[in-house]
């Protein structure tokens, strides 16, 4: 079995997508998963199942686009790959809270931080599956553009280091 971390795109964002946790909980194993936890409201799951990590992200969506009734997108990160997320962040100096990783399907463009615009205080570095950025005055005033993350989603450092527990792996 293995453990999955799911992270759902634009779900309890800004009062749209709106899907309960209990909600989603009742979705996932309905889809075989097992052993299903949820982290706050912004749509995360931990899971257990014999899937392959793109099985696990393709069944989800469906589940999702049934219940949703629109395609809604899932990153899905094993519980080593998540950890490795947190161990490779390459603002450790930073506030955790104030740091995210925003997760992508693939690799980001060698050329993804080319086309940011109204750029601050915010430093960016390219991950393995992720764009790191830290809003260095915080996010609520920032003007950052990252067009390359516009099919991703993001999660803090602490909300990360919440999940790795979660999934009962050592981030060292």
């Amino acid at each position: 079995m293995n453990t999955c971390i799911c992270l759902l795109r634009a779900v309890n964002v800004g009062g749209t997508g709106k899907l309960p946790m209990a909600d989603l909980r009742a979705l996932c194993v309905e889809a075989g998963f097992s052993d299903v936890r949820t982290y706050i409201a912004s749509g995360n799951v931990v899971l257990r199942s014999t899937l392959p990590p793109d099985r696990v992200k393709a069944t989800l969506e469906r589940a999702l686009e049934t219940y949703m009734g629109r395609p809604v997108g899932v990153m899905v990160r094993t519980a080593r790959e998540l950890a490795g997320v947190l161990e490779d962040n390459p603002f450790p100096d930073a506030a955790p809270n104030r740091v995210v990783a925003v997760f992508l399907d693939a690799a980001p463009p060698a050329d993804a931080l080319m086309t940011v615009g109204g750029q601050r205080d915010e430093r960016l570095a390219l991950g393995r599956r992720e764009i790191y950025i830290d809003y260095g005055s915080g996010m609520a005033d920032s003007k950052l553009k990252v067009p390359a993350s516009a099919s991703g989603t993001a999660r803090n450092m602490n909300t990360i280091a919440r999940l790795v527990r979660m999934a009962g792996v050592d981030a060292g």
